[in-house]
Protein backbone atom coordinates (compact mmCIF):
# COMPACT_ATOMS: atom_id res chain seq x y z
CA UNK A 1 0.00 0.00 0.00
CA UNK A 2 1.46 3.68 -1.16
CA UNK A 3 1.04 6.18 1.59
CA UNK A 4 1.01 10.01 0.89
CA UNK A 5 1.43 13.03 3.22
CA UNK A 6 1.55 16.59 2.21
CA UNK A 7 3.55 19.63 4.53
CA UNK A 8 3.60 22.69 3.64
CA UNK A 9 3.96 22.56 -0.57
CA UNK A 10 5.91 19.37 -0.17
CA UNK A 11 4.13 16.51 -1.24
CA UNK A 12 5.78 12.95 0.15
CA UNK A 13 4.94 9.35 -0.97
CA UNK A 14 6.04 6.10 0.62
CA UNK A 15 5.70 3.30 -0.93
CA UNK A 16 4.84 0.91 1.39
CA UNK A 17 4.43 0.29 5.94
CA UNK A 18 8.26 -0.51 6.11
CA UNK A 19 9.26 2.81 4.48
CA UNK A 20 6.74 4.76 6.59
CA UNK A 21 8.34 2.95 9.99
CA UNK A 22 12.09 3.77 9.02
CA UNK A 23 10.89 7.46 7.72
CA UNK A 24 9.55 8.17 11.13
CA UNK A 25 12.44 6.71 13.48
CA UNK A 26 14.22 8.87 15.32
CA UNK A 27 17.68 10.05 13.79
CA UNK A 28 19.94 6.78 13.99
CA UNK A 29 23.44 6.16 12.32
CA UNK A 30 22.38 3.14 11.88
CA UNK A 31 19.62 3.91 9.58
CA UNK A 32 21.62 6.90 7.96
CA UNK A 33 23.68 4.10 6.78
CA UNK A 34 21.92 1.35 5.72
CA UNK A 35 19.87 4.14 3.49
CA UNK A 36 16.31 3.64 5.31
CA UNK A 37 16.52 7.55 7.08
CA UNK A 38 14.49 10.59 6.36
CA UNK A 39 16.46 12.80 4.51
CA UNK A 40 15.04 15.69 6.67
CA UNK A 41 12.89 16.64 9.47
CA UNK A 42 10.53 17.46 6.91
CA UNK A 43 10.11 13.81 5.44
CA UNK A 44 10.52 12.85 9.21
CA UNK A 45 7.60 14.47 10.28
CA UNK A 46 5.36 13.48 7.48
CA UNK A 47 6.09 9.71 7.59
CA UNK A 48 5.09 10.32 11.28
CA UNK A 49 2.02 12.18 10.70
CA UNK A 50 1.55 9.04 8.11
CA UNK A 51 2.15 6.72 10.76
CA UNK A 52 -0.05 8.07 13.56
CA UNK A 53 -3.18 7.43 11.11
CA UNK A 54 -2.57 4.15 9.83
CA UNK A 55 -5.05 1.83 12.03
CA UNK A 56 -3.47 -0.70 14.04
CA UNK A 57 -5.35 -3.61 11.87
CA UNK A 58 -2.73 -2.55 8.96
CA UNK A 59 -0.17 -4.20 10.86
CA UNK A 60 -2.04 -7.38 10.63
CA UNK A 61 -2.73 -7.21 6.85
CA UNK A 62 1.08 -5.66 5.40
CA UNK A 63 3.69 -7.39 6.66
CA UNK A 64 7.05 -5.94 6.09
CA UNK A 65 8.73 -8.99 6.08
CA UNK A 66 7.32 -11.77 4.10
CA UNK A 67 6.83 -14.64 6.51
CA UNK A 68 7.75 -16.96 3.58
CA UNK A 69 10.82 -15.70 4.00
CA UNK A 70 11.14 -15.34 7.97
CA UNK A 71 10.81 -17.71 10.43
CA UNK A 72 10.31 -14.55 13.00
CA UNK A 73 7.25 -12.81 10.49
CA UNK A 74 5.84 -16.63 10.71
CA UNK A 75 6.30 -16.16 14.81
CA UNK A 76 4.71 -13.42 15.13
CA UNK A 77 1.78 -14.02 12.72
CA UNK A 78 1.28 -17.49 14.71
CA UNK A 79 1.80 -16.06 18.07
CA UNK A 80 -0.82 -12.90 17.81
CA UNK A 81 -3.76 -13.48 20.00
CA UNK A 82 -6.69 -11.85 18.16
CA UNK A 83 -8.54 -11.75 21.56
CA UNK A 84 -6.61 -9.78 23.25
CA UNK A 85 -6.45 -7.18 20.61
CA UNK A 86 -10.25 -7.21 19.72
CA UNK A 87 -10.64 -4.20 22.53
CA UNK A 88 -7.99 -1.58 20.90
CA UNK A 89 -8.65 -3.27 17.14
CA UNK A 90 -10.24 -0.25 16.37
CA UNK A 91 -7.35 2.26 16.96
CA UNK A 92 -5.27 4.09 14.89
CA UNK A 93 -1.26 4.46 15.92
CA UNK A 94 -1.86 7.95 17.09
CA UNK A 95 -4.72 6.96 18.67
CA UNK A 96 -2.68 4.12 20.69
CA UNK A 97 -0.15 6.68 21.71
CA UNK A 98 -3.15 8.56 23.31
CA UNK A 99 -4.96 5.00 24.85
CA UNK A 100 -1.66 4.38 26.42
CA UNK A 101 -1.33 7.86 27.82
CA UNK A 102 -4.49 8.49 29.60
CA UNK A 103 -5.23 8.40 33.13
CA UNK A 104 -7.05 5.45 33.09
CA UNK A 105 -4.84 3.23 31.36
CA UNK A 106 -3.06 1.04 34.15
CA UNK A 107 -0.69 -1.63 34.27
CA UNK A 108 -3.20 -3.69 34.47
CA UNK A 109 -5.40 -2.95 31.45
CA UNK A 110 -1.96 -3.06 29.35
CA UNK A 111 -1.15 -6.18 30.18
CA UNK A 112 -4.44 -7.39 29.16
CA UNK A 113 -3.57 -6.48 25.53
CA UNK A 114 0.12 -7.09 25.40
CA UNK A 115 -0.55 -10.29 23.95
CA UNK A 116 -2.45 -8.91 21.02
CA UNK A 117 0.05 -6.47 19.87
CA UNK A 118 2.92 -7.43 17.07
CA UNK A 119 6.44 -5.75 17.20
CA UNK A 120 5.69 -3.45 14.47
CA UNK A 121 2.74 -1.83 15.91
CA UNK A 122 4.65 -1.55 19.47
CA UNK A 123 7.55 -0.19 17.25
CA UNK A 124 5.24 2.45 15.30
CA UNK A 125 3.97 3.64 18.29
CA UNK A 126 7.44 4.63 20.07
CA UNK A 127 8.13 6.56 16.94
CA UNK A 128 5.64 8.88 17.36
CA UNK A 129 6.29 9.47 21.09
CA UNK A 130 8.49 12.19 23.15
CA UNK A 131 11.04 10.74 25.30
CA UNK A 132 8.59 11.52 28.27
CA UNK A 133 5.84 9.42 26.86
CA UNK A 134 8.26 6.57 26.54
CA UNK A 135 9.01 7.26 30.38
CA UNK A 136 5.36 7.45 31.32
CA UNK A 137 3.94 4.78 29.95
CA UNK A 138 6.92 1.94 30.89
CA UNK A 139 6.23 3.23 34.55
CA UNK A 140 2.68 2.07 34.55
CA UNK A 141 4.07 -1.54 33.16
CA UNK A 142 5.13 -4.11 35.71
CA UNK A 143 6.12 -7.26 34.56
CA UNK A 144 7.37 -9.71 37.09
CA UNK A 145 9.72 -12.74 37.30
CA UNK A 146 10.71 -14.92 39.62
CA UNK A 147 13.57 -18.08 39.69
CA UNK A 148 15.36 -18.25 42.95
CA UNK A 149 14.17 -14.26 43.64
CA UNK A 150 11.13 -12.06 42.22
CA UNK A 151 12.41 -9.31 39.73
CA UNK A 152 10.34 -6.45 39.03
CA UNK A 153 8.18 -5.74 41.53
CA UNK A 154 7.29 -1.98 41.69
CA UNK A 155 9.86 0.27 43.97
CA UNK A 156 12.49 -2.99 43.26
CA UNK A 157 15.49 -2.86 41.17
CA UNK A 158 18.10 -5.06 40.39
CA UNK A 159 21.66 -6.01 39.16
CA UNK A 160 23.32 -8.30 37.47
CA UNK A 161 27.08 -8.52 38.96
CA UNK A 162 29.37 -8.61 36.03
CA UNK A 163 32.32 -9.97 36.87
CA UNK A 164 34.39 -10.51 33.28
CA UNK A 165 37.70 -10.70 33.47
CA UNK A 166 40.19 -10.80 30.23
CA UNK A 167 41.59 -14.17 30.79
CA UNK A 168 38.89 -16.02 32.72
CA UNK A 169 41.05 -16.25 35.52
CA UNK A 170 39.05 -17.82 38.58
CA UNK A 171 40.93 -15.83 41.35
CA UNK A 172 40.24 -12.28 39.48
CA UNK A 173 36.64 -13.07 38.54
CA UNK A 174 36.35 -14.31 42.09
CA UNK A 175 37.72 -11.09 43.92
CA UNK A 176 35.65 -8.85 41.43
CA UNK A 177 31.93 -11.04 42.47
CA UNK A 178 32.81 -10.73 46.52
CA UNK A 179 33.49 -6.84 45.63
CA UNK A 180 30.33 -6.60 43.92
CA UNK A 181 28.19 -8.53 46.67
CA UNK A 182 29.46 -6.55 48.91
CA UNK A 183 27.84 -3.17 47.18
CA UNK A 184 24.53 -5.41 47.01
CA UNK A 185 24.70 -6.47 43.48
CA UNK A 186 23.92 -9.42 41.95
CA UNK A 187 20.21 -10.01 42.69
CA UNK A 188 19.66 -9.95 38.60
CA UNK A 189 22.20 -12.30 38.42
CA UNK A 190 25.71 -13.16 38.84
CA UNK A 191 26.47 -13.45 34.82
CA UNK A 192 29.81 -13.68 33.26
CA UNK A 193 31.02 -13.28 29.77
CA UNK A 194 32.89 -15.50 29.16
CA UNK A 195 36.77 -15.01 27.06
CA UNK A 196 36.36 -18.64 25.78
CA UNK A 197 33.13 -20.12 24.71
CA UNK A 198 34.17 -23.94 25.60
CA UNK A 199 32.63 -26.33 27.24
CA UNK A 200 35.18 -26.85 29.92
CA UNK A 201 35.35 -23.05 30.40
CA UNK A 202 32.30 -22.31 31.17
CA UNK A 203 31.98 -25.59 32.93
CA UNK A 204 34.23 -24.16 35.26
CA UNK A 205 32.91 -21.32 35.78
CA UNK A 206 29.52 -22.76 35.70
CA UNK A 207 30.80 -25.03 38.82
CA UNK A 208 33.01 -22.17 40.62
CA UNK A 209 29.71 -19.67 40.76
CA UNK A 210 27.36 -22.76 41.63
CA UNK A 211 29.59 -23.77 45.19
CA UNK A 212 29.89 -19.62 45.54
CA UNK A 213 26.00 -19.94 45.82
CA UNK A 214 25.79 -22.93 47.79
CA UNK A 215 28.19 -22.15 50.65
CA UNK A 216 26.58 -18.56 51.37
CA UNK A 217 23.00 -19.76 50.43
CA UNK A 218 22.68 -16.56 48.10
CA UNK A 219 19.42 -16.35 46.49
CA UNK A 220 20.28 -15.42 43.10
CA UNK A 221 20.88 -17.13 40.17
CA UNK A 222 24.03 -17.46 38.12
CA UNK A 223 25.11 -17.49 34.26
CA UNK A 224 27.84 -18.07 32.19
CA UNK A 225 27.16 -16.03 28.46
CA UNK A 226 28.33 -19.17 26.49
CA UNK A 227 26.37 -19.63 23.16
CA UNK A 228 23.30 -21.47 23.63
CA UNK A 229 24.58 -24.46 21.67
CA UNK A 230 27.07 -24.86 24.55
CA UNK A 231 24.86 -24.96 27.18
CA UNK A 232 22.98 -27.13 25.67
CA UNK A 233 25.90 -29.26 25.65
CA UNK A 234 26.71 -29.26 29.19
CA UNK A 235 22.98 -29.35 30.62
CA UNK A 236 23.79 -32.93 28.78
CA UNK A 237 26.64 -33.64 31.25
CA UNK A 238 24.90 -32.48 33.92
CA UNK A 239 26.69 -28.86 34.35
CA UNK A 240 24.66 -26.63 37.08
CA UNK A 241 23.14 -24.46 34.64
CA UNK A 242 20.35 -21.62 35.94
CA UNK A 243 20.10 -19.21 33.16
CA UNK A 244 20.20 -20.20 29.71
CA UNK A 245 21.38 -17.24 27.67
CA UNK A 246 21.60 -16.29 24.11
CA UNK A 247 21.68 -13.31 22.05
CA UNK A 248 18.95 -12.52 19.59
CA UNK A 249 17.64 -10.54 16.64
CA UNK A 250 14.77 -9.96 15.06
CA UNK A 251 14.82 -11.31 11.60
CA UNK A 252 15.78 -15.22 11.01
CA UNK A 253 18.85 -14.38 9.33
CA UNK A 254 20.44 -11.94 12.16
CA UNK A 255 19.91 -15.32 14.58
CA UNK A 256 21.33 -17.34 11.61
CA UNK A 257 24.64 -15.47 11.71
CA UNK A 258 24.84 -15.66 15.59
CA UNK A 259 24.58 -19.61 14.79
CA UNK A 260 20.95 -20.60 16.18
CA UNK A 261 17.47 -20.82 15.17
CA UNK A 262 13.77 -20.86 16.87
CA UNK A 263 14.43 -24.96 16.86
CA UNK A 264 17.53 -24.44 19.31
CA UNK A 265 15.82 -21.75 21.38
CA UNK A 266 12.82 -24.61 21.57
CA UNK A 267 15.48 -27.00 22.43
CA UNK A 268 17.31 -24.99 24.93
CA UNK A 269 13.46 -24.13 26.60
CA UNK A 270 12.77 -27.59 26.80
CA UNK A 271 16.73 -28.37 28.38
CA UNK A 272 15.42 -25.57 31.09
CA UNK A 273 12.20 -27.34 31.96
CA UNK A 274 13.51 -30.34 32.83
CA UNK A 275 16.73 -29.06 34.90
CA UNK A 276 13.72 -27.48 37.27
CA UNK A 277 16.11 -25.58 39.17
CA UNK A 278 14.65 -22.44 40.41
CA UNK A 279 12.98 -21.95 44.09
CA UNK A 280 10.29 -19.75 44.08
CA UNK A 281 9.86 -19.69 39.90
CA UNK A 282 10.28 -21.31 36.77
CA UNK A 283 11.50 -18.12 34.21
CA UNK A 284 15.13 -19.49 33.61
CA UNK A 285 16.15 -17.94 29.91
CA UNK A 286 18.34 -14.24 29.57
CA UNK A 287 18.63 -12.71 26.32
CA UNK A 288 20.36 -9.73 25.01
CA UNK A 289 19.42 -8.11 21.96
CA UNK A 290 20.56 -4.42 20.83
CA UNK A 291 19.31 -1.80 18.05
CA UNK A 292 21.85 -2.43 14.78
CA UNK A 293 22.91 -6.24 15.46
CA UNK A 294 20.24 -6.79 12.21
CA UNK A 295 22.07 -4.11 10.68
CA UNK A 296 25.49 -5.06 10.95
CA UNK A 297 24.72 -8.67 9.91
CA UNK A 298 23.44 -7.06 6.73
CA UNK A 299 20.00 -9.13 7.64
CA UNK A 300 17.81 -6.24 8.21
CA UNK A 301 15.63 -6.79 4.65
CA UNK A 302 15.16 -2.59 4.24
CA UNK A 303 13.85 -2.43 8.01
CA UNK A 304 14.64 0.16 10.24
CA UNK A 305 17.28 -0.99 13.15
CA UNK A 306 14.50 -0.14 16.04
CA UNK A 307 12.33 -2.23 14.59
CA UNK A 308 14.59 -5.11 13.91
CA UNK A 309 14.66 -4.53 17.71
CA UNK A 310 11.14 -5.03 18.66
CA UNK A 311 10.47 -8.31 16.45
CA UNK A 312 13.73 -9.41 18.80
CA UNK A 313 11.47 -9.11 21.73
CA UNK A 314 8.69 -11.24 20.29
CA UNK A 315 11.13 -14.28 19.81
CA UNK A 316 12.00 -13.41 23.80
CA UNK A 317 8.39 -13.31 24.98
CA UNK A 318 7.76 -17.03 23.43
CA UNK A 319 10.40 -18.40 26.27
CA UNK A 320 8.99 -16.54 29.04
CA UNK A 321 12.41 -15.23 30.30
CA UNK A 322 13.63 -13.93 33.75
CA UNK A 323 15.51 -11.78 31.91
CA UNK A 324 15.87 -9.19 28.92
CA UNK A 325 18.16 -6.39 28.22
CA UNK A 326 19.08 -4.36 25.71
CA UNK A 327 22.71 -3.66 25.43
CA UNK A 328 22.26 -0.44 24.01
CA UNK A 329 25.49 1.88 23.22
CA UNK A 330 27.31 -1.30 22.51
CA UNK A 331 28.06 -2.17 18.84
CA UNK A 332 29.16 1.42 18.20
CA UNK A 333 28.60 4.71 16.72
CA UNK A 334 28.25 2.87 13.51
CA UNK A 335 24.26 2.42 14.23
CA UNK A 336 23.85 4.79 17.59
CA UNK A 337 25.99 8.05 17.17
CA UNK A 338 26.59 10.05 20.33
CA UNK A 339 24.85 10.29 24.25
CA UNK A 340 21.36 11.54 22.64
CA UNK A 341 21.19 9.04 20.10
CA UNK A 342 22.51 6.07 23.14
CA UNK A 343 19.98 7.38 25.42
CA UNK A 344 16.75 7.56 22.68
CA UNK A 345 17.82 4.28 22.04
CA UNK A 346 17.57 3.20 25.84
CA UNK A 347 14.09 4.54 26.14
CA UNK A 348 12.87 3.20 23.19
CA UNK A 349 14.21 -0.32 24.16
CA UNK A 350 12.49 -0.12 27.81
CA UNK A 351 9.21 0.75 26.78
CA UNK A 352 8.74 -1.43 23.71
CA UNK A 353 10.11 -4.13 25.52
CA UNK A 354 7.37 -3.61 28.59
CA UNK A 355 4.90 -3.13 26.23
CA UNK A 356 5.15 -6.34 24.93
CA UNK A 357 5.18 -8.28 28.58
CA UNK A 358 8.95 -8.57 28.99
CA UNK A 359 11.28 -8.07 32.26
CA UNK A 360 13.39 -5.23 30.21
CA UNK A 361 16.41 -4.04 31.94
CA UNK A 362 19.16 -2.18 29.95
CA UNK A 363 23.33 -2.37 29.73
CA UNK A 364 23.77 1.07 30.21
CA UNK A 365 26.65 1.73 28.19
CA UNK A 366 29.15 2.88 25.43
CA UNK A 367 32.19 2.08 23.42
CA UNK A 368 34.57 4.52 23.88
CA UNK A 369 34.62 5.77 20.07
CA UNK A 370 31.46 6.53 20.57
CA UNK A 371 30.64 10.50 20.94
CA UNK A 372 29.31 9.85 24.67
CA UNK A 373 30.53 9.98 27.87
CA UNK A 374 29.61 8.81 31.95
CA UNK A 375 27.43 12.05 32.14
CA UNK A 376 25.00 10.71 29.36
CA UNK A 377 25.02 7.14 31.32
CA UNK A 378 23.89 9.13 34.23
CA UNK A 379 21.16 10.70 32.62
CA UNK A 380 20.10 7.35 30.86
CA UNK A 381 19.86 5.70 34.35
CA UNK A 382 17.78 8.36 35.81
CA UNK A 383 15.38 7.67 33.22
CA UNK A 384 14.93 4.20 32.98
CA UNK A 385 14.85 4.30 37.10
CA UNK A 386 12.14 6.47 36.48
CA UNK A 387 10.78 4.61 33.96
CA UNK A 388 10.85 1.53 36.00
CA UNK A 389 13.61 -0.75 34.28
CA UNK A 390 13.90 -4.67 35.79
CA UNK A 391 16.98 -4.37 36.52
CA UNK A 392 20.84 -2.82 34.76
CA UNK A 393 24.44 -4.05 35.38
CA UNK A 394 27.40 -3.70 37.80
CA UNK A 395 30.53 -3.66 36.68
CA UNK A 396 33.51 -3.02 38.63
CA UNK A 397 34.72 0.79 38.11
CA UNK A 398 32.26 0.67 34.98
CA UNK A 399 34.62 -0.60 33.04
CA UNK A 400 34.81 -4.02 31.34
CA UNK A 401 38.26 -5.01 31.08
CA UNK A 402 36.81 -7.98 28.77
CA UNK A 403 34.48 -6.59 26.54
CA UNK A 404 36.16 -3.56 26.11
CA UNK A 405 32.88 -0.89 26.93
CA UNK A 406 31.94 1.69 29.53
CA UNK A 407 28.69 0.79 31.45
CA UNK A 408 27.26 1.18 34.86
CA UNK A 409 29.27 0.51 38.70
CA UNK A 410 28.36 -0.96 41.42
CA UNK A 411 28.16 2.58 42.74
CA UNK A 412 25.56 3.39 40.11
CA UNK A 413 22.59 1.27 41.56
CA UNK A 414 23.57 2.75 44.74
CA UNK A 415 22.99 6.14 43.76
CA UNK A 416 19.72 5.14 41.81
CA UNK A 417 18.45 3.24 44.88
CA UNK A 418 19.02 6.22 46.80
CA UNK A 419 17.82 9.63 44.69
CA UNK A 420 14.22 6.53 44.12
CA UNK A 421 13.97 5.19 47.19
CA UNK A 422 14.28 1.48 44.92
CA UNK A 423 14.95 -1.85 46.87
CA UNK A 424 16.31 -4.95 45.59
CA UNK A 425 14.88 -8.60 45.03
CA UNK A 426 12.90 -8.94 48.14
CA UNK A 427 14.75 -12.16 49.26
CA UNK A 428 18.32 -10.95 48.18
CA UNK A 429 17.68 -7.73 50.51
CA UNK A 430 16.91 -10.30 53.50
CA UNK A 431 20.54 -12.15 52.57
CA UNK A 432 22.31 -9.38 53.08
CA UNK A 433 20.11 -8.12 55.97
CA UNK A 434 21.40 -11.57 57.51
CA UNK A 435 24.91 -11.61 56.37
CA UNK A 436 25.30 -8.45 58.30
CA UNK A 437 25.35 -6.19 55.02
CA UNK A 438 23.20 -4.43 54.89
CA UNK A 439 20.24 -2.88 57.62
CA UNK A 440 16.67 -2.96 57.40
CA UNK A 441 16.05 -0.38 54.98
CA UNK A 442 18.33 -1.70 52.34
CA UNK A 443 21.20 0.51 53.30
CA UNK A 444 24.86 -1.18 52.54
CA UNK A 445 26.95 -1.18 56.06
CA UNK A 446 31.36 -1.46 56.30
CA UNK A 447 32.20 -4.76 56.13
CA UNK A 448 33.39 -5.34 59.73
CA UNK A 449 36.99 -8.03 59.46
CA UNK A 450 35.53 -11.22 60.36
CA UNK A 451 32.60 -11.07 57.81
CA UNK A 452 32.18 -14.56 56.02
CA UNK A 453 32.24 -13.14 52.77
CA UNK A 454 35.81 -11.82 53.10
CA UNK A 455 36.52 -15.79 54.55
CA UNK A 456 37.50 -16.44 51.10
Amino acid sequence: MVYHHTVGNFNFTFPDLKTVLAKASPEKSGDEMAGLAAKNEQERIAAKLVLADIPLKQFLNEEIIPSETDAISRLIQETHDSKSFQSISHLTVGGFRDWLLAYETDGLKIAQISPGLTPEMVAAVSKIMANQDLILVASKIRVVTKFRNTIGLKGHFSTRLQPNNATDDAKGIMASTIDGLLYGVGDAVIGINPVSDSADTTLRLLQMLDKLRHQYEIPTQTCILSHVTTTIDLINRNAPVDLIFQSIGGTEKTNSSFGFSLKTLDEAYQAGIELDRGTVGKNFMYFETGQGSAHSANAHHGVDQQTCEVRAYAVARKYKPLLVNTVVGFIGPEYLYDGKQVIRAGLEDHFCGKLMGLPMGCDICYTNHINADQDDMDNLLTLLGVAGCNFIMGVPGADDVMLNYQSTSFHDQLYIRQVLGLKRAPEFEEWLFKMNLSDRTGKMLEVKQGSKLLDL
